[in-house]
């Protein structure tokens, strides 16, 4: 019986982090302690991968390291560099991924009093994934490309971890696949070898929970739009 109550309390945990994680869009200038952070990589470096390839690869900022980054960033983008990320990004959304992507989107622009049309904002908040949300740490993931799509796979659940090893430690995680969009200058700024592919990049840090857009929580699909389950 204790071992069944244990499990029972470990699932208890699992689903409370699930159901607690979201993307933060601003946060808090404070620094998250070192150990902390040795802690959140440690915890997901127990990530499972094919053959136990582990093919992540992390850079992580901190302090001026931070700033300098972002500054830096910010002035590439608003230099009129062209997006040109490692991996193709969606050539388009259609039905439900459109939609759940819009309902999204809209949410977002309400929680700052966006409205349709005003172009000026919309691009300000466009603008504020490449000043990092004010975060204090970001973590730049890359994978080998020789080990191609199920490298990124293996990183995809690699990121996984890192999202749900911070809201467990009392982080706040945004992970951004806009930072991948200009992968020429992370590999330049970082000194990533060309067999390295950048997938994304995860802001961390301590929520801003007053700011307004930390306010709102997307919703999942029913289970029976995702499982299609076979009895004979």
């Amino acid at each position: 019986m204790t071992q069944i109550s244990d499990r029972a309390d470990q699932t208890s945990t699992l689903e409370r982090i699930l159901d607690d994680r979201w993307a933060c869009r601003q946060f808090l200038p404070d620094a998250v302690p070192g150990d902390t952070l040795d802690r959140l990589f440690r915890l997901a470096q127990r990530t499972p991968s094919w053959a136990n390839t582990q093919p992540w690869q992390v850079v992580v900022t901190e302090g001026a390291g931070t700033d300098r980054f972002r500054k830096e960033l910010l002035a590439y983008i608003q230099g009129g560099a062209a997006p040109a990320p490692d991996f193709p990004f969606p050539t388009e959304y259609t039905g439900a991924y459109k939609q759940r992507r819009r309902d999204c989107g809209v949410q977002l622009y309400d929680s700052v009093g966006i409205v349709k049309g005003d172009h000026a904002r919309t691009m300000q908040q466009f603008l504020r994934n490449f000043e990092l949300f004010d975060a204090p740490h970001v973590a730049v993931v890359t994978t080998q490309a020789a080990l191609g799509i199920y490298g990124a796979l293996d990183c995809g659940l690699y990121i996984n971890s890192v999202l749900l090893g911070a809201q467990s430690l009392g982080l706040a995680a945004a992970p951004q696949a806009a930072l991948a969009s200009y992968s020429p200058f992370l590999h330049e700024y970082f000194g990533l070898p060309d067999n390295r592919r950048v997938l994304v990049g995860i802001c961390l840090g301590y929520p801003d929970i007053d700011h307004p857009i930390n306010s709102f929580r997307t919703a999942r699909a029913d289970l029976g739009d995702a499982v299609t389950r076979y009895a004979d």
